[in-house]
C-alpha cells in the first residue's frame, strides 16, 4: 500500500497537533457537569478524550459516523502524551466532572482502572455484537464481578524492525524470512546474532540495536504473568521471567550491542533519522513512528521479521463514563468503532492491529504490505504474532510505573553501572513507587 507511510506520518502531525491545543481546551474548558456530552431532541453531542495515534480520528471514521447517524456530532480530543493524558484522566474521575463521555484507556492502566474506578464506568457485558474479541484482550478490562468497562481497539503483537543494508553489510541475511529463522524461538539468538553483527559490521558507528529496555520488554510481555500473579500479589522481583530478560538485557548492555537510546526518549529519534542502530524490537504501533522519525531518507532501508518469540506489548480500550447524560450514544458508537469492519480499516490505513479475531481473519487485513518496511506483508506478520500471544494477560494496578523503572534500571546498565547494583537500585525505586 503506497499511501500507507504518508498517512501514518500526517496522523502523526494531526495527533500532535491537536494534543497540543487539546491540553489547554482541558485545562480551561472544565465545567461542573460530569462529561461534556448533551442531547436536545434529536439532537446528541458526544465528547470523547483519546491520546498517541488510536487511528479513529485519523482515519474519518467520526465523520463517517456522523454521516450515518444524522442529529449525532462527535468532538474529540487528543492528548500526544497518554502519561499527561492519563494524569489529568485520574484527576477528572476523582473530581467527578470535566471528563468525556468516551474515554481512551492504555493497557498499563486497565488494572487500575478495573480496580479503583470500576463504579465511574458504564458496563458494556452482554452487548450486542461485541463478541468478536480476543477473549484475553476483554479479560484486561473486566473486574471480578464481571462487569466490562470498555471495548479493545488495537493490540501490540511482536516484531523485529531490521535494516537490511546494515545486515547486509555484516554478512547477515537481508531476506525476512532467513531474518527470522535467525533468531526463531530464543531471544538468546536474537543476542547472539547482535555478537555477529558486532563482529562483521565495518560501516562505522553502528548499535545492533536501540536499547535494552526494549529486549526485555519484548521477552517479559511474553510470559502470562510479569509484575503481578493473579492473586494482584507483586512478583516483578521472583518472577523467573523478569530475571532471565534482566539478565540478557544487561549482556546486550554490557557486551556493547544497544545503542543506549530508551525508546520514545531524547536522543531516539534522532537515532532513527540518522542510522545509528540496526534493529529494534517493535510492537505494530511502533512501526508509524519509526517510518516517520527515520524519513523518506531510509525507506526501504527497513524490514519486518517475525520475532524468537510471540508477545504482547500496548493496546488500549474505549471506555464510556457511567454518568454521561448521552451513554447509551455513547456506548452505540463504541461498539461501531472497534467492529471488525472499522478495526481493519484502522490497520489498512495506519497499521494499528486489530483486537478483533474477526478482523484479525480478513483478507484485507492479511493482504496489508507496507511500502516504507521494503511492501513487509504486515497483516500476515504481526497476524500470525497475534495468535502466539499467551491466552492469559496478567495485569497490576502500577504495570506502567513499574516497566518504566525496569528501562530506567536498564539505562543504567548501559551507562556503566554492575547489573546487581542496578537490580538493586531498580527493586529500590518499585517498592517507593508502588507503596
Amino acid at each position: 500500500m503506497g499511501t500507507l507511510g504518508s498517512l501514518r506520518r500526517k496522523a502523526v502531525a494531526t495527533a500532535a497537533a491537536v494534543g497540543a491545543l487539546s491540553l489547554v481546551v482541558g485545562c480551561s474548558g472544565d465545567s461542573d457537569s460530569v462529561t461534556g456530552g448533551s442531547k436536545d431532541g434529536d439532537k446528541v453531542t458526544i465528547t470523547m478524550g483519546l491520546f498517541g495515534v488510536m487511528g479513529i480520528k485519523e482515519t474519518g471514521l467520526l465523520e463517517e459516523y456522523e454521516k450515518q447517524n444524522p442529529g449525532v456530532t462527535i468532538k474529540a480530543e487528543i492528548a500526544g502524551d497518554e502519561q499527561t493524558y492519563y494524569t489529568a484522566l485520574q484527576t477528572k474521575l476523582a473530581a467527578g466532572k470535566g471528563l468525556k463521555d468516551i474515554q481512551g484507556i492504555e493497557i498499563g492502566r486497565a488494572k487500575e482502572i478495573t480496580e479503583t474506578r470500576a463504579d465511574k464506568f458504564a458496563d458494556f457485558a452482554g452487548l450486542a455484537g461485541t463478541d468478536h474479541f480476543l477473549p484475553w484482550k476483554q479479560s484486561q478490562i473486566t473486574t471480578e464481578d464481571g462487569k466490562v468497562l470498555g471495548l479493545g481497539t488495537d493490540i501490540g503483537p511482536m516484531a523485529v524492525c531490521y535494516r537490511k543494508d546494515y545486515f547486509q553489510q555484516a554478512g547477515l541475511p537481508t531476506d525476512r524470512e532467513e531474518v527470522g529463522k535467525l533468531w526463531e524461538g530464543d531471544w538468546k539468538k536474537y543476542v547472539e546474532v547482535g555478537r555477529t553483527f558486532k563482529k562483521n559490521f565495518k560501516g562505522g558507528d553502528v548499535a545492533y540495536t536501540d536499547s535494552a529496555s526494549g529486549l526485555f520488554n519484548a521477552m517479559v510481555y511474553g510470559y502470562p504473568e510479569q509484575y503481578y500473579n493473579e492473586k494482584g500479589d507483586l512478583i516483578y522481583d521472583t518472577n523467573p521471567a523478569v530475571k532471565e530478560a534482566w539478565e540478557l538485557s544487561s549482556d546486550a548492555a554490557d557486551e556493547d550491542l544497544t545503542a543506549k537510546l530508551r525508546q520514545f526518549q531524547p536522543g531516539w529519534d534522532p537515532g532513527l533519522s540518522n542510522g545509528t542502530f540496526a534493529t529494534a524490537v517493535c510492537p505494530a504501533w511502533m512501526l508509524s513512528h519509526i517510518s516517520e522519525k527515520a524519513g523518506e531518507v531510509n525507506k526501504g532501508k527497513w524490514d519486518v521479521a517475525r520475532a524468537p518469540k510471540g508477545a504482547n506489548w500496548g493496546g488500549s480500550f474505549l471506555g464510556v463514563i457511567e454518568d454521561s447524560p448521552v451513554k447509551e450514544e455513547a456506548q452505540k458508537l463504541v461498539a461501531w468503532l472497534t467492529a471488525p469492519e472499522q478495526q481493519a480499516r484502522i490497520f489498512k490505513d495506519l497499521g494499528n492491529i486489530p483486537s478483533s479475531q474477526k478482523a484479525l481473519e480478513d483478507p484485507t487485513v492479511k493482504a496489508v504490505k507496507n511500502d516504507y518496511f521494503s511492501g513487509a506483508p504486515l497483516g500476515q506478520i504481526f497476524g500470525a504474532a497475534a495468535q502466539e500471544i499467551p491466552d492469559k494477560q496478567v495485569l497490576g494496578r502500577k504495570d506502567g510505573t513499574i516497566k518504566d523503572t525496569f528501562s530506567q534500571g536498564l539505562a543504567l546498565v548501559e551507562q556503566g553501572t554492575p547489573r546487581d547494583e542496578a537490580w538493586d537500585t531498580t527493586v529500590e525505586r518499585i517498592q517507593k513507587a508502588v507503596r
